[in-house]
């Protein structure tokens, strides 16, 4: 294994921790960065890690916050932040109260999206049992 397939293993990997998986998405971007320029990739992970891992939030906080930041642009990346705010102890209704500040921002359009997003991660009980 090289160096570079190392490094991209390792930041793959920051990506599971956080959500439990690195999405499809992500993994292109991370292979083709570190296949042209790794420099910048490692330089905009390392970036990006240190601003969603702040000393003075915690991590449930910090994936609440970005879920609906997210939102408020209404980007798909949304859902993988709700998954990373569950994996980090955020219930249900935290992360819809999130939604509801951001409706506030952006409108229904946030709103629709984070029901969307919470439906699929927390299905109806009543639909399931059919």
């Amino acid at each position: 294994m090289t160096t570079t397939d190392a490094k991209l293993d390792e930041l793959k990997g920051r990506y599971e921790t956080m959500i439990g998986f690195t999405p499809p998405k992500i993994a292109k971007r991370l292979e083709l960065g570190m296949r042209v320029d790794p420099d910048l990739v490692v330089a905009l992970e390392d970036w990006r890690i240190a601003a969603l891992s702040p000393a003075a939030l915690d991590q449930k906080t910090v994936q609440l916050m970005a879920f609906a930041i997210l939102l408020v642009q209404t980007s798909e990346a949304a859902a993988n932040h709700a998954k990373a705010a569950i994996k980090a102890g955020a219930t249900l209704e935290e992360l819809h109260a999130s939604a509801g500040i951001a409706a506030l921002f952006r409108g229904v359009a946030a709103f629709n999206m984070a029901g969307e997003i919470l439906a699929g991660l927390y299905p109806d009980p009543a639909e399931t049992d059919r």
